[in-house]
């Protein structure tokens, strides 16, 4: 080989010694990364830092945020890193009003807690005031109140149970309009129908009808009364087919046709 091209021993020892040097720097400083990175992601999770700072409750309305929070079983000293999603959601859903909760973690110490309760479909007069009434068929006896949305019809001799959930099926099975249309339900039952029921409308009409097919001819209502005089008001009894008797006469009454009209 020519002299020119031959790189003495001794020569390349220092350039070696000064790579090998690099890389255990490079490993080392890696190394002590990691170690530091571990040792403080350990002292992060055991120290208050990683407590919930924040709860925030989206959704409620029937339940206070308070009352949520302390159903969820999380406190400012629970740990971040300890929340079970499923288990808090659970706990929420053992709230008869709760239909449905979701809980988000926001990072580094927050909790997003979403909650879908059941639907308000009406209110139940007792005592001189209105209590609430569920989508699930419960009555909020804790939620008294004086003052009932203009379109929440009014239920009457009402109480929990089977009857109660029919009459909530069935509103829940009509069109808004229609509920909204409501103004009263008094249950009243008779000796040949426990499920019947007596409708007083906010257009002046009467219904009288059976929670077995309460639904099923109701959303027909708009197409009864369109065939009616608007001036003259009386009873649209839907038990068996469809017949109305104005309040001015004892002997009059019309057959009226059920059929899908407008509405």
């Amino acid at each position: 080989m020519e002299n020119g091209k031959i790189v003495a021993l001794e020569d390349r020892i220092p350039k070696l010694k000064e790579q090998r040097r690099k890389k255990a720097n490079k490993r080392l400083v890696l190394l002590l990364f990691l170690f530091f990175t571990m040792i403080a992601a350990v002292a992060y999770t055991q120290s208050p830092l990683a407590h919930i700072k924040k709860i925030t409750i989206k959704g409620n309305e029937v339940y206070s945020q308070a009352e949520i929070i302390k159903t969820s079983g999380l406190t400012n000293s629970t740990n971040i890193w300890e929340v079970r999603k499923d288990t808090v959601a659970a706990n929420l859903k053992r709230l008869s009003e709760i239909n449905s909760a979701e809980v988000k973690v926001v990072w580094p110490n927050s909790i997003i807690i979403q909650v879908k309760e059941h639907k308000r479909m009406a209110y139940l007069y007792q005592d001189n005031a209105y209590l609430p009434v569920m989508e699930n068929g419960k009555i909020l006896t804790n939620k008294k109140t004086d003052m009932i949305p203009s379109n929440s019809p009014i239920l009457v001799k009402f109480e929990e149970g089977p009857v109660l959930d029919e009459m909530v099926e069935g509103l829940k099975n009509l069109p808004v309009g229609i509920v909204n249309s409501i103004s009263e339900i008094h249950y009243t039952p008779k000796k040949t129908d426990k499920y019947h029921i007596t409708l007083f409308m906010n257009d002046g009409f009467e219904v009288s009808a059976t929670l077995r097919s309460f639904a099923e001819k109701m959303v027909h209502y708009p197409s009864i009364i369109s065939q009616l005089d608007p001036n003259k008001k009386g009873i649209i009894d839907l038990e068996v087919g469809s017949y109305f008797k104005a309040f001015d006469t004892e002997v009059e009454e019309n057959k009226v046709e059920n059929h899908e009209g407008e509405g």
